[in-house]
């Protein structure tokens, strides 16, 4: 394949960062190898997605495709509707764009798309981000030609003879942190005087975290620490009523954190979720992380993403249930003991997988030759 050739890669699936990040990697990845490739992205209509994907400079359709609510739902009437409207339009988007290759990162749009291609015999591919296989991936498997996946231990899911595993491929702007932390604290308006705690609760918030921290905020603050707090989407307006209430000067509220190496490069500790992406990404970070997994998710999979970790030294955990009311002790512990500190980054480093997309990039290579 020479670099001038030109391909046609649809990549397909969203809903959450966790899908959506990845597969931007994927197709810059591809990108950077064969400039003058096509890349087409399909999501479902109403999620993050449609936003994230054109502001990486790609194209992208919407299928309106919904999940099966758990509850019974008035919801759940218009799936099949919604289901078999998908499927056609899918079928539609592959007979029109012809792709090389198919890509599906989970989420519910990948599921129409990647069986459009496969019934039509294209080379499809499935990133799993997870420990825990999604459901779509799940049903896809038995077709896909390749599966890549982040954690040892996924031929449970997947058919052994399919699985590489490659890691989740992640921003590139986070690999290179160096000289970076000055520019981060002009940014965010901190003070060059105080340790940094940065708190993550994924796009959308988490509320154990928001609730950790706006029942620690002002011990962290009178202990002399600073924190960057970004409370997600739903959390915001509440959080912030709460801290101008409160007065704190050193407290710094954020809905939505763009730059994210930014943030990386000024934090001291850093709190968050244990959600694929997050963790994948803060081992190439390389600094002492205390992971918060949420408890809401299928098959407690944020705690096996958060104890892969754990039990090579390399973060700590605090479960959901005890983290309101002991954020700052364990804050305290970390940032008291220079030495643990320094540990659980080196080793966190240690399991960070920085070649990632490049190495799904050649997987996808094969299946287009």
């Amino acid at each position: 394949m020479s670099a001038q050739s030109t391909y046609r890669i649809l990549i397909s699936g969203g809903g959450t960062g966790g899908h959506i990040y990845p597969a931007i990697a994927i197709a810059n990845a591809w990108k950077e190898k064969y400039p003058d490739s096509e890349i087409l992205f399909v999501g479902a209509l109403g999620k993050m997605e449609m936003q994230k994907v054109p502001e990486a400079g790609y194209p992208i359709k919407g299928l309106p495709v919904a999940g099966l609510q758990r509850s019974l739902s008035l919801a759940n009437l218009s799936f099949p509707f919604k289901l078999w409207k998908s499927l056609r339009m899918a079928a539609q988007i592959v007979k029109e764009f012809r792709p090389h290759a198919v890509v599906g990162v989970g989420g519910y749009a990948s599921g129409p798309v990647l069986r459009a291609a496969q019934s039509k015999g294209i080379p499809t591919l499935l990133q799993e981000q997870n420990s825990y296989a999604g459901l779509t991936n799940k049903l896809l498997a038995k077709k896909a030609n390749s599966i890549c996946v982040a954690y040892p231990g996924m031929d449970q899911f997947f058919p052994a003879g399919k699985i590489k595993i490659t890691g989740n491929p992640v921003r590139k702007d986070i690999l290179d942190l160096s000289g970076k932390k000055e520019k981060g604290i002009e940014h965010f308006g901190l003070a060059t005087d105080r340790k940094t705690i940065l708190v993550l609760g994924g796009s959308l918030g988490a509320r154990t975290l928001n609730q950790a921290v706006l029942q620690d905020m002002q011990k962290l603050e009178e202990a002399g620490y600073q924190v960057l707090w970004q409370s997600g989407k739903f959390y915001f307006k509440e959080m912030l009523a709460k801290l101008e209430e409160s007065g704190l000067k050193h407290i710094h509220l954020r809905e939505f954190i763009r730059e994210m190496d930014l943030a990386y490069a000024v934090a001291d500790v850093i709190v968050s979720r244990a959600g694929a992406l997050s963790v994948s990404e803060l081992s190439l970070v390389g600094k002492p992380v205390i992971f918060i997994p949420s408890p809401n998710v299928a098959e407690d999979h944020q705690t096996k993403n958060a104890m892969a970790y754990v039990s090579h030294q390399a973060a700590m955990l605090l479960r959901d249930a005890e983290a309101v009311g002991q954020l700052k002790n364990k804050v305290d512990e970390l940032l008291q003991d220079a030495a643990l500190a320094a540990t659980l980054g080196e080793n966190m480093k240690k399991l960070a997988k920085p070649d990632a997309a490049k190495a799904i990039v050649n997987e996808l290579e094969f299946l287009v030759k």
